[in-house]
């Protein structure tokens, strides 16, 4: 079985990571090994923000890891919260705080076209990988749905009438920014291992 430090504290992103990888690959999350350091998202872009994850889990540990930022790009608003879509009403504030801003810039747009969007940095033996998954969608005009985290409550991906947070992880996952960037990352991973 293959171990793979995932760069997060975050244990939502852990729980759906891991029902999106094949059972011969199991996640260690930084809680696991003890890695208790913030990590710096200091960049207005969402590769940035990735790489620099990964690189100071791996200076600080010297094993190979992978990290991922997401963010939500809304077109009416330039593309933003984007990067700093986990704080855009401050730093440790509730999701509903972020989500209540966002609906507010938004107050009487029609055009209400947005996509989730996450990249993945894996390191690997040393060198440098990126990825990325896209969900196209838009902003629903108040939230609904008591499941999921962040902006789950007021996006609508297309081919859907149901907010992610209306939705089982299952169900979220046939559409998932982030199932599609795992889906590449996996891909990714299989491909390297094949070569070494």
């Amino acid at each position: 079985m293959s171990i793979l430090l995932f760069a997060t504290h975050n244990p939502h992103k852990i729980q759906e990571v891991q029902t999106l990888l094949p059972p011969s690959m199991q996640l260690m999350s930084l809680q696991d090994v003890g890695f208790t350091s913030p990590i710096p998202e200091p960049y207005d872009t969402l590769e940035e923000n990735s790489r620099i994850k990964a690189l100071t889990v791996y200076e600080a540990l010297h094993r190979d890891c992978f990290a991922e930022d997401s963010g939500l790009e809304v077109e009416a608003l330039q593309g933003a919260p984007g990067a700093r879509s986990a704080r855009y009403a401050g730093e440790h504030v509730p999701d509903a705080a972020h989500i209540a801003l966002l609906l507010s810039h938004m107050d009487g747009m029609e055009q209400r076209q947005a996509q989730f969007r996450t990249v993945i940095t894996l390191i690997w033996k040393g060198k440098l990988f990126q990825v990325q998954g896209i969900c196209k969608g838009h902003i629903a005009i108040s939230p609904r749905g008591h499941g999921g985290f962040g902006y789950d409550p007021i996006f609508i991906p297309d081919g859907s009438r149901l907010t992610f947070a209306e939705m089982s992880l299952a169900e979220k996952n046939q559409f998932s920014h982030r199932a599609k960037a795992i889906k590449a990352f996996c891909d990714l991973i299989s491909r390297l291992t094949a070569e070494s």
